[in-house]
């Protein structure tokens, strides 16, 4: 799988747009974190969790990739429980 699987039919315009960034993001190990949690949870997160989205969108992608491999300490305002959350997230499907 290297692409969506998460139609965004139904979607808020943020909800897309942030679905769109999280699997274009410039590096594809980033595409396959962000892209995969934000197709199992986009439409479940709360505004303040979209706001930390957004957050941990604007960190460039060498820098939050050693964050979420643990190779690097992000400021506390953008590493929260959404970032726990995508951190723990599973990145490979099961057949793979």
């Amino acid at each position: 799988m290297t692409g969506t699987t998460r139609s965004s039919s139904g979607l808020g315009d943020r909800r897309k747009r942030l679905l769109f960034r999280c699997w274009h993001r410039g590096t594809r190990e980033m595409d396959l974190i962000l892209g995969r949690f934000a197709d199992a949870e986009i439409g479940n997160l709360s505004d303040a969790e979209l706001d930390e989205l957004e957050a941990l969108l604007e960190v460039n992608d060498p820098d939050l990739y050693a964050a979420i491999t643990g190779d690097k300490v992000l400021p506390a305002d953008v590493t929260g429980a959404l970032f726990a959350r995508i951190k723990a997230h599973p990145v490979a499907d099961g057949g793979v």
